[in-house]
């Protein structure tokens, strides 16, 4: 699925490459092609497990055979992370809701992302330059602006959103590689936080006395819990530089 509209262009640090003639007995390849290739190593293995190297030979050629349609793996990644970002609904901006759907676009990307292993890690220190990567971006830029957030602030906020959303699906994924092949990322850390009660209960008051006396609640909650009380704050905070409009809550 590709956003519509008019063609974007491409940025002008990206090679252009001509294209090449290739063997008619090969399986023909394309852009498309290699990038559905690619979107199955990774939910499958994850985002180390692809290469250039690796995509070749699932599609039976040569590594040389891909670049005449994807320069490297970074410009491959990003093809990969914009496919994906077509997955995300994206509401049409309501002023009266748009505080609510700001975080309806999160959880929308925070899903998508974990459907997809842990290519939140392609998108961290990205700047957006394709096209449904740049859809989330305009429609969340929609919103605010609806919600009489100044420009200034909508330019800083987007950035910092997505840095929130990038993090909190980068750390779901490196937790879950610390649990036991074959366990329940999940099940794994909710039997572990018991223990991690039980340690902060146990550490010297004298020397901790708040994290000793709030044991229960810095290990209450879930991963879900955690995220919605992260993005609450963020859209609080920008909702209190709307102008002429009260802050969120």
């Amino acid at each position: 699925m590709v956003a519509d509209g008019p063609e974007i262009p491409a940025p002008p640090w990206r090679k252009q490459r001509a294209g090449r003639r290739r063997d008619a007995s090969r399986r023909p390849l394309s852009r498309e092609l290699i990038v559905d290739t690619a979107i199955g190593v990774l939910d499958a293995e994850g985002m180390d497990a692809i290469t250039m190297r690796r995509i070749a030979q699932e599609l039976g050629t040569g590594p040389a055979s891909l670049y005449a349609h994807v320069a490297n793996k970074d410009e491959l990644l990003e093809d990969v992370l914009d496919r994906i970002a077509a997955e995300v609904a994206l509401p049409e901006p309501d002023p009266a809701r748009w505080q609510e759907q700001l975080k309806e676009v999160a959880r929308e990307i925070r899903a998508m992302y974990r459907r997809h292993g842990d290519i939140a890690r392609a998108s961290l220190g990205k700047i957006p330059t394709s096209p449904n990567v740049l859809r989330i971006a305009e429609c969340e830029l929609a919103l605010m602006r609806a919600g009489g957030v100044p420009p200034k602030i909508a330019g800083l906020a987007v950035d910092r959103f997505a840095q929130m959303i990038d993090a909190d699906c980068i750390e779901g994924t490196v937790l879950a590689g610390k649990s036991p092949e074959g366990q329940d990322p999940h099940e794994f850390y909710a039997a572990f936080v018991p223990q991690v009660r039980a340690y902060f209960e146990a550490l010297p008051a004298e020397r901790f006395p708040n994290i000793v006396a709030m044991a229960g609640e810095l290990t209450g909650g879930d991963d879900d819990d955690r995220f919605e009380f992260g993005l609450d704050i963020m859209v609080r905070g920008i909702a209190s530089y709307a102008e002429g409009r009260p802050p969120a809550g």
